[in-house]
């Protein structure tokens, strides 16, 4: 499990960065502008969610995203993509994602039971752009 884990950490930050079609400095402050939408204007989800940040998404994206994370200052600290483990047991995969800024300075994954707009069980990877991004969305 942690290979396929690690395996899919590492296809999506290698196949993420070519696939940028977007202005990444207009993403670095909140809101991000069309496509994106503010999550919890569209879902009954808080507008800062402890560990996740404000969260904006380009429904288009949907269920993996990107779904891009700022801070409570409006700074964008991290990339979160949601993909369903029924879709990824089922052979999906989630080519050329897109995301909000080059620089990666760490990553995680983990598992999520469900949530509004993600309703069935999901893996979250969540890509922090800067060293201090964790602690800022934590609360």
């Amino acid at each position: 499990m942690k290979s396929s884990v690690f395996a899919l950490v590492t296809a999506i930050a290698l196949t993420s960065a070519p696939a940028l079609a977007h202005d990444e400095e207009a993403l670095k402050s909140a809101p991000p502008g069309e496509p994106y939408v503010q999550v919890s204007d569209v879902l009954p989800l808080p507008e800062f969610i402890p560990g996740l940040g404000t969260l904006f998404v380009d429904p288009e994206t949907l269920p993996a995203g990107p779904f891009l994370s700022y801070d409570h200052a409006g700074k964008l600290s991290a990339t979160v993509y949601m993909t369903p483990l029924e879709e990824l047991e089922n052979g999906t995969a989630y080519e050329g994602l897109a995301i909000g800024s080059h620089t990666v300075s760490s990553a995680e994954v983990y598992y999520n039971a469900g949530h509004p707009g993600v309703d069935k069980p999901h893996a979250h990877i969540v890509l922090y752009h800067d060293g201090d991004a964790r602690t800022r969305l934590a609360k």
